[in-house]
């Protein structure tokens, strides 16, 4: 295994998906919800995060290429759909309607976890220039394999874990903290589309 390559891409996927980060934002998604429901959350988003992640490192360049399809529109509409999860943090007292919440819990582990908050264009990005540098070496390969599991890992205990600080901040604390993330999200969203537009400009 290439530990230099395995460096590298364990710091890229860390500071690009940061765990932390979104295992707050994961608490918000999920305040009020039975235990039961975020450990099924938290999994399934991880796991299809993983696969998403995988598998755009093994085909997303040939597939974008076939499509016809530019890098910048994934971070153009992973933007826009980190706006709405935003907004409807700031503007909402529930992430979730009654309506929704009258036919059963939500899921969310494809949208927003998922995409774009921990497969976002920003890490499949990352995923497609890192897999360029690996070139066909196979342990260049096994090491951003082992990169991105650790990653998403540590991201899934990060989940688990959401709600206890959530808890300890109180009800209060934490409805001022889900609107200060949803402005962040509100702010990481237009830079995702900035980039995007740039990217079409340069």
């Amino acid at each position: 295994m290439n530990q230099g390559m395995f460096l590298t891409a364990l710091l890229s996927y860390f500071v690009i998906i940061d765990p932390i980060g979104v295992s707050l934002v994961f608490a918000a998604l999920t305040d009020g919800k039975e235990d039961s429901y975020c450990r099924k959350m938290a999994f399934r988003s991880v796991l299809l995060s993983s696969i998403i992640i995988l598998c755009f490192g093994f085909f997303g360049a040939t597939l974008l290429a076939k499509l016809g399809i530019a890098i910048e529109s994934f971070r153009i509409a992973g933007g826009l759909l980190l706006f709405y999860t935003a907004f409807n943090m700031i503007t909402k007292s529930e992430v979730f309607s009654s309506e929704g919440s009258s036919k059963g819990p939500e899921d969310i582990s494809v949208f927003p976890l998922s995409f774009p908050l921990i497969a976002g264009p920003g890490c499949l990005t990352l995923t497609v220039l890192l897999h360029a540098d690996a070139g066909q070496r196979v342990e260049n390969v096994i090491a951003l394999v082992l990169a991105v599991l650790l990653v998403v890992g540590l991201t899934f205990f990060c989940f688990l874990s959401a709600h206890k600080i959530s808890h300890f901040m109180g009800e209060t604390g934490n409805n001022i903290v889900k609107r200060l993330l949803g402005v962040l999200l509100a702010s990481l969203s237009i830079q995702f589309i900035a980039d995007g537009i740039m990217g079409f400009l340069g």
